[in-house]
């Protein structure tokens, strides 16, 4: 089983069906170099990379925006057409007045499996006591929350919010909450390193960005600024693939992992036992 963790598909043709929302996702995102791609694309993608399942995504940024840029709705209906191949998270703006209603809506009614949350753009730190009812719930239900960390290319952020090191009291306060470091922090790779080693609810996925290629960028990230040790004996329970496509590549990302000299049982594990894991099973 080979499962991406961090897949955003606001540009997904079945969700975009609205001109001026599509307008909004490329100026929100700033992202304008893509058209909308249909099932059958992204589907051939994923073969292609050999992936099995796509972990997808929400993006509510409520507050800057009036709306969200992808509704939990709009996740549910894409995990409605493929249930085999997509894996919903839901999404809210945390510091929205509707966001614990929201969230328990996504989780009991629209059945989505965890939360994205993105402090650098909506402006909180992790510690931040105003979403403890937001933990609470996901604590409830039993759902993981997938973080933004490190640098953001979107518009309106903030790196000081989503700096690694800013989610250790959550962690510690909160042991049974399963939390995802996505990018793995980068820059700040040996902080999430540091979480990982120290909390064992602290997960982090290989969604980095690479400003060369995907090779040459996880061969520094993985073998020298975090020795290929790390991760093939201590952290290897705790990594998961994610590609952050459709800004990156998951061809050339999937390929570049199978590159770093990793045991086959490493492997596997990052491919997507750690996913499963993380998500409570499939």
């Amino acid at each position: 089983m080979f499962i991406d963790m961090h897949v955003h598909p606001a540009f997904y043709e079945p969700i975009n069906g609205d001109s001026r929302k599509e307008d909004l996702r490329h100026d929100a995102l700033d992202i304008h170099l893509n058209g909308t791609a249909p099932l059958e694309h992204i589907f051939n993608q994923m073969s292609c990379a050999g992936l099995d399942r796509l972990c997808l995504l929400p993006q509510d940024y409520r507050r800057e925006h009036g709306e969200p840029l992808v509704a939990n709705e709009e996740i549910k209906a894409l995990v409605d057409l493929a249930p085999d191949k997509f894996i919903g998270f839901a999404g809210v703006d945390p510091l929205h007045k509707d966001a614990e209603e929201d969230l328990e809506y996504a989780f009991e009614e629209l059945g989505l499996r965890g939360l994205k949350l993105h402090p650098s753009r909506q402006h909180f730190y992790p510690s931040d006591e105003r979403l403890a009812k937001i933990y609470d719930i996901c604590e409830a239900y039993k759902k993981p929350i997938v973080f933004h960390s490190g640098l953001s290319w979107e518009p309106n952020t903030l790196s000081k919010y989503s700096r690694p090191a800013e989610f250790e009291e959550l962690a510690a306060l909160r042991p049974g909450l399963k939390i995802c470091l996505a990018h793995f922090g980068w820059p700040w790779v040996q902080e999430t390193a540091m979480l990982m080693l120290k909390y064992p609810n602290v997960y982090a996925d290989t969604g980095i960005l690479y400003f060369d290629n995907a090779w040459e960028f996880y061969k520094k990230v993985f073998t020298q600024d975090i020795p290929a040790s790390w991760i093939d004996r201590s952290l290897r329970h705790q990594v998961m693939f994610g590609s952050n496509n459709p800004r990156f590549e998951q061809i050339r990302m999937a390929d570049a992992l199978t590159k770093l000299g990793f045991r086959e049982s490493t492997l596997e594990l990052v491919k997507g036992k750690n996913a499963v894991e993380f998500l409570g099973g499939l």
